[in-house]
């Protein structure tokens, strides 16, 4: 504990994490240290890790249940709570935040550095609480009535001429059990207290509204999240480990490496039920996700 360091990588999000070696267990102190930081930058980043899949899963159970690796993909052979994510079964370069369409996403993620390819395929983050912060006030008093529907069940807006029978099948998978679930759109952190914008790739409409309608608000509260300022693009290295808080981030991974290899592994830590600023909970529409993951008290 007393050799742990945290130094910022942007104003907004992000920081690297020295003097603890995540490979051995954390005694409780310095797990309290780890979650202040990532409460404060959102996203941690940890250098030189000597993990395997069981140790990323041991550092991550220290923050919480784990959740099975999705509700629908398959796992890491023998690991049911580690998901490859790996360029060979898609790619996820569209902002958002990690399984949203459930009733209770996961609290927070971790990646591990695998198979890295020799230029590009970051990894953005995105801060939502600073996003929620630049809204105009008169932006921010809408957002704060509104709630999403939010669904792994959508138009991807792909051009059939692009999806091949391997492109297809990994999406019959995605949508093997559809989900649809009601989040506010500014969900209050339940550490921290803070607001964020609470939407991304999976809300695809407003209660209450058409989806035009819909679509025209959630562009425009989205661009407040992906302003430059409250991102941080991570260029990943070898041995490395990201954790990220899912409550209050969103992420995209830049397609941009010209097909190489590339794999990460997740495991992700189960999560409470959303409560927006009225002290409502999310609530399910379609889909049990009971098989995926428990709910965080």
């Amino acid at each position: 504990m007393a050799d742990l360091q945290i130094h910022k990588v942007t104003g907004n999000i992000g920081a690297r994490i020295s003097g603890v070696d995540i490979a051995k267990p954390l005694d409780d102190d310095t797990v309290a240290a780890v979650r202040a930081a990532l409460n404060e930058h959102k996203a941690l980043v940890f250098d030189d890790v000597d993990l395997d899949d069981e140790g990323q899963q041991v550092f991550a159970r220290q923050f919480g249940d784990l959740t099975t690796a999705h509700p629908t993909v398959s796992a890491v052979d023998g690991a049911p709570n580690v998901l490859p994510v790996d360029s060979e079964r898609g790619r996820a370069n569209h902002w958002h935040t990690d399984v949203t369409f459930v009733l209770n996403p996961p609290q927070a993620s971790t990646l591990r550095s695998i198979t890295i390819p020799p230029y590009g395929g970051e990894t953005l983050i995105a801060n939502s609480a600073a996003a929620y912060r630049d809204l105009p006030e008169p932006l921010r008093a809408l957002a704060d009535t509104l709630w999403a529907e939010h669904t792994n069940d959508y138009d991807y807006a792909v051009p059939d001429e692009e999806i091949d029978e391997e492109k297809a099948a990994q999406r019959a998978q995605f949508t093997s059990i559809k989900y649809r679930t009601a989040h506010p759109v500014v969900r209050v952190h339940p550490l921290t207290g803070e607001r964020g914008l609470f939407i991304g790739g999976f809300a695809q409409r407003i209660v209450g509204l058409s989806v035009g309608e819909s679509r025209k608000i959630l562009d425009l509260l989205q661009a407040y999240v992906t302003r430059p300022e409250n991102i941080l693009r991570w260029r990943w290295s070898p041995n490395q480990l990201v954790l990220f808080d899912n409550r209050i981030t969103q992420h995209y991974a830049i397609d941009n490496y010209d097909g190489l290899p590339r794999r990460l592994h997740r495991v992700t830590v189960a999560g409470d039920v959303p409560v927006g600023i009225e002290g409502k909970e999310s609530y399910s529409i379609a889909g049990d996700a009971s098989h995926y993951t428990s709910v965080a008290a």
